[in-house]
């Protein structure tokens, strides 16, 4: 299958990188390379931009798609190692940086990497390949505290506990190694009459939960961001698109941390924790997709951008 993604929110967050020509750029999540395109034609054969997944897929097919370009480099990694990333290859500074947290349109069409609800494959989900913790290993060897602790934690699962149950219960009988079979497990869980009230399929938010714990995507947000922050010439920007209300609240508020990382009591009427502002945020409240973006790319609708400027 080809590697097929419509990139979300593509003007918007690129046009809040405010790109320079000759400056050093970062897209942290490179999937097909769409923004990374963007970018690159800004940047009009100068400068450098570097590309950063975990999924080989992905490398290979934005390699390809901007094999044109003299001043694109791929790296396989993980964002949340961006300081380390670059490091390697003598960069300390960069004037940009944009991730995407969603899932690709690929990953989630493409049945057997295990993502999608919608097609019964193999139980997987892993973004790195290589890496051995896959879905099916936490749904057939975790406890039922585990397992309902990142359905509520991950999810905001009302029925973590039941959805437990039922996996606990499958699994007795025999593994769980398909998406069908886990599918089955939380319509057993969830009472028919509360599946036909909601909006979208009731299993949506055990596989995000799964997802998030299989590719470790929120531990380390906090911090990489600081890092992404940290990287930034004065002037330098950092653009974020996120599409669920956990990693969104992480980003958000670490943002605002940046911004005004004063811990004195709010009477004190003059700083003395001496923490000086590293950023000033950009978007306000956040960025959501125009309504045309929305009805072209469904996917759209749940994605926030929101970015900050070095000070």
């Amino acid at each position: 299958m080809s590697f097929n993604h419509t990139s979300v929110m593509l003007m918007p967050a690129v046009d809040l990188l405010n790109v320079r020509k000759g400056g050093v750029y970062v897209d942290g999540t490179l999937g097909g390379g769409g923004h990374s395109e963007e970018i690159l034609r800004r940047l009009d054969g100068t400068g450098r931009l570097y590309g950063i997944d975990r999924d080989q897929d992905a490398l290979a097919a934005a390699s390809a798609r901007l094999e044109g370009a003299g001043n694109f480099t791929a790296i396989r990694g993980n964002f949340h190692d961006v300081r380390e990333l670059l490091a390697e290859r003598g960069i300390e500074k960069i004037d940009g940086m944009m991730i995407d947290l969603g899932v690709s349109s690929y990953q989630l069409d493409t049945a057997e990497r295990g993502f999608s609800y919608h097609a019964d494959a193999p139980l997987d989900m892993r973004m790195d390949r290589d890496q051995p913790l896959t879905a099916a290993d936490i749904v057939n060897t975790w406890s039922k505290e585990e397992l309902t602790r990142i359905l509520r934690d991950y999810a905001e699962e009302k029925w973590a506990a039941r959805i437990a149950d039922m996996i606990l219960e499958h699994r007795e009988r025999k593994p769980i190694e398909t998406t069908a079979e886990l599918v089955a497990c939380v319509d057993a869980a969830i009472p028919k009459k509360i599946r036909m009230q909601e909006n979208g399929h009731s299993a949506r938010r055990t596989f995000q939960a799964l997802r998030i714990a299989v590719n470790d995507e929120l531990a380390p947000l906090r911090r990489a961001i600081e890092d992404m922050a940290g990287l930034l010439v004065p002037g330098g920007r950092l653009a974020v698109i996120t599409f669920h209300s956990l990693e969104d609240r992480i980003v958000k508020q670490t943002l605002r941390t940046l911004a005004n990382p004063c811990t004195c009591p709010p009477k004190i009427p003059v700083c003395i924790c001496g923490k000086k502002p590293v950023v000033r945020v950009l978007g306000g409240g956040g960025i959501k997709p125009e309504a045309e973006e929305i009805a072209r790319n469904p996917r759209a609708r749940s994605a926030m951008l929101r970015g900050c400027e070095k000070l």
